[in-house]
């Protein structure tokens, strides 16, 4: 019996060169631009990827030229093989990104050199969108098709996890560790701000389960901290024209700073790891925005990375499947 994990992810640029086949990548995804046309819908990913590439490198360039995600995400995977071994479960762990390299074709491939016939499919997202996890189980299932993978190997697909409760303790565990670094106050609320992905609002108006799920995992970890704090779920990240979930991250910092909120606490709730959404966008953007806003103390609690019950959690999800 040959054991392993197939961990999804999205995948992020490393250096600057990579930004625009990245972009590319990203918005010729059937699930992210939804243009029936395969040939139009590349075409409107090359007008899109050449437009931002520049202002994307920009941000890119503020965080170190490039995306730690594949670093952080090869981690995740060795740590999760290390604590599967730890229960008795041996298990090879691989790593497939939807929009960067390892693709989740290469990630087959090494599957199947490797006789896996017991494999675990579990995406990096906590909570289920079409335009995450969907995109990847989408793809997975077209090399199924070619390859033949279900009459190879029992293959168990885990969906979402947004209520595993390792998953909401180490969440808690790490906003509490944030909140001792604000100072005394003098008694003043700290503002627990969760910032999750956007998506459009026309998708969850056709069913896509993300909003409903990030609001339960909101839910989940004030009960987990008692809820000791006001708090406030918004969403960050839009991307053209269309009306995305709102409010807006960005409209919440104004807005908090404009009804006398003094401290705050940003929680990027739907990230396990640390990527341009919050090394840039939240350290850098929205940090200067609170600043401008009257905001006095703005931090982040760390994403969740390694954090050894994080792991813990996701080894925890792919025992419940029973494919080991």
């Amino acid at each position: 019996m040959q054991r392993g994990v197939l961990l999804f992810n999205l995948g992020g640029p490393e250096t600057l060169e990579d930004v625009r086949p990245f972009l590319y990548n990203l918005f010729s995804d059937p699930e992210i631009i939804r243009i029936k046309s395969d040939r139009l819908r590349k075409m409107l990913a090359r007008f899109i990827s050449s437009v931002r590439e520049r202002k994307s490198q920009s941000l890119y360039r503020q965080i170190g030229g490039g995306s730690p995600l594949r670093r952080i995400t090869d981690a995740q995977a060795a740590a999760l093989s290390s604590a599967l071994g730890s229960r008795g479960f041996a298990a090879r762990v691989y790593v497939g990104m939807r929009c960067w390299k390892p693709g989740i074709d290469e990630a087959v491939e090494k599957i199947l050199r490797d006789h896996i016939t017991r494999l675990v499919l579990l995406p990096l997202f906590p909570q289920y969108s079409l335009t995450t996890t969907g995109s990847c189980l989408k793809h997975f299932q077209n090399l199924d098709r070619q390859n033949g993978l279900s009459s190879r190997m029992d293959i168990r697909v885990i969906e979402a996890w947004y209520d595993e409760p390792l998953y909401i303790e180490s969440t808690a565990e790490l906003i509490q560790e944030s909140l001792g670094r604000f100072s005394e106050g003098g008694g003043e609320p700290i503002h627990l701000l969760y910032s999750a992905h956007s998506i459009p609002e026309r998708y969850v108006r056709e069913g896509d389960p993300y909003l409903e799920q990030t609001r339960q995992t909101v839910k989940l970890i004030q009960a987990k901290l008692g809820n000791a704090n006001p708090s406030t779920l918004a969403f960050q990240s839009k991307v053209g024209p269309v009306r995305w979930l709102s409010p807006s991250t960005r409209d919440i910092i104004a807005e908090l700073g404009r009804s006398g909120s003094r401290r705050v606490l940003a929680i990027p709730v739907s990230f396990v790891s640390d990527h341009i959404e919050t090394l840039q966008e939240i350290d850098i953007a929205y940090a200067s925005l609170a600043a401008k806003s009257g905001i006095r103390e703005f931090h982040r609690v760390p994403a969740l990375n390694l954090h050894p019950k994080f792991i813990e959690a996701l080894a925890s999800r792919v025992l419940a499947t029973g494919c080991f």
